[in-house]
């Protein structure tokens, strides 16, 4: 085997090998407030696309939690938001950074580009919607649930 293709080979293997999978629960944090939001499952599909529904809306001091996602754009009209997947496309670019998300806000109903890039102890995932240029957007912090 020639030295290109050994180079190939270990750079593919490192890559695989480095590869952090983002599937499991995450708690959701207002980046305002600091309160707990919402419990998110990142499931990973064949293609190696991150798909999130929401599990369960965390009840807070002040705020009834909306059952239907009513300002929604369609398919999402007046969807549960209990069960709504919020989170499409998002993938792994290079180790540990994933882009070329789409996040839904339920309670506006706004899409959102969608990046985000997990902590070195793997259980932080900070993730950041977007309209354009990520410079004029919001980052929260989830934490793996284990």
């Amino acid at each position: 085997m020639n030295f290109k293709y050994m180079a190939l080979l270990v750079a593919f293997i490192t890559h695989t090998a480095c590869a952090e999978d983002i599937s499991g629960v995450w708690k959701q944090f207002d980046d305002k407030t600091g309160s707990s939001k919402a419990m998110i499952e990142l499931t990973k599909d064949k293609a190696g696309l991150y798909t999130g529904k929401i599990l369960k809306v965390t009840p807070r001091e002040g705020y009834k939690p909306k059952e239907t996602c009513v300002k929604c754009p369609a398919p999402y009209t007046n969807q549960p938001i209990i069960g709504l997947d919020l989170i499409h496309n998002l993938k792994e670019t290079k180790p540990g950074i994933y882009e070329g998300g789409r996040i839904i806000d339920p309670l506006t109903g706004k899409m959102y580009d969608l990046k985000g890039k997990i902590s070195a102890n793997h259980k932080q995932l900070q993730l950041r919607g977007y309209i354009g240029t990520s410079m004029l957007g919001r980052t929260q912090v989830w934490f793996k649930q284990d």
